[in-house]
């Protein structure tokens, strides 16, 4: 049994994750928490491969509306809480995804910034992307500092904070961090098989949406939320945009999976990269035959 109660679990998309999360937690008496930003929207759970019912309990995973804000604060808080609640019923917390930046929150702390309202869509209609940024970076030249301009949720994001503070969030994000857990009370591991057999596995993962009813999700999807497509998040997960020019008949069926293949190819590969620069100090394993994973993260969980 480990003697420390938080257990951290990285890992690139496909990579078996949840999986071996269920495996953990029924030897070590865990519950598991959420860490990937894609699967806590309750419309979209083929797409996002939210795990299916178990005996373990889960928590975080397809609980908010892809209509809604939901923001790393948000999650940071949340799960920081629940954290705290599973400790305290002499059980160990599973931490488990592959959102990076959720993460670094939980072991480095965040700036608690204020909350402000939810965007004013109307007011920024109008604007197209070139001229909206251009206008608020003439009003503050340091708003978009370390913002991705091609990441429109980020930019608005920016626009709000700046907006309703009058502070710019590469402002806000030099403050002291709050932090609510020691580092040393974190069991950290990263699962990180090789690139090629993950290809294969993104592959036949895809294949296996489409049988459990990946179109009709979107179809549903797109009724909903086609009116704000610009500014709802879970337009992010891989897959929607996709599969949205095919039921429109602009693209074939293999066209449809060879794109969500390069798309899920390159998230992977900005995870690894993310693996590589952020997480150096966590115990990484490479296999890929899931008994020797389960037995080795298994073996290596009973020395800590």
């Amino acid at each position: 049994m480990p003697k420390k109660k938080i257990i951290l679990l990285f890992g690139p998309t496909a990579s078996g994750k949840s999986r071996l999360a269920i495996d953990i937690a029924k030897k070590y008496n865990c519950e598991i928490i959420n860490a990937d930003s894609m699967q806590i929207y309750k419309e979209i759970k083929v797409l996002s491969a939210r795990p299916g019912k178990s005996s373990i309990k889960h928590h975080f995973y397809g609980f908010v509306s892809a209509k809604d804000n939901f923001s790393v604060g948000t999650w940071y808080k949340l799960v920081s809480q629940k954290i705290k609640a599973i400790n305290k019923k002499g059980k160990i917390a599973l931490v488990v995804g592959g959102t990076g930046l959720y993460f670094r929150a939980l072991t480095e702390g965040l700036v608690e910034m204020p909350d402000v309202p939810k965007l004013y869509k109307a007011k920024i209609n109008p604007w197209g992307k070139y001229m909206l940024t251009k206008h608020y970076h003439n009003k503050e030249p340091g708003i978009f500092a370390g913002v991705n301009l091609n990441d429109l949720q980020r930019v608005y994001r920016a626009i709000n904070v700046f907006e309703h503070t009058g502070l710019t969030l590469h402002e806000w994000q030099q403050k002291k961090n709050k932090k609510y857990f020691k580092k040393s009370e974190f069991i950290k591991i990263c699962i990180i098989p090789p690139k090629q057999y993950l290809e294969e596995v993104i592959k036949k993962r895809f294949d296996v949406m489409l049988k459990k009813g990946a179109l009709k999700e979107v179809k549903d999807y797109r009724k909903k939320f086609i009116d704000t497509a610009t500014f709802v998040s879970a337009n992010n997960i891989i897959g929607i945009y996709e599969i949205g020019l095919y039921l429109q008949d602009k693209i074939s069926l293999p066209d449809l999976q060879e794109r969500v293949l390069i798309r899920t190819r390159q998230y992977a590969k900005r995870q690894y990269t993310w693996q590589r620069g952020q997480m150096k100090n966590w115990k990484t394993f490479k296999d890929t035959k899931y008994n020797d994973l389960l037995k080795k993260v298994l073996s290596f969980l009973s020395r800590t």
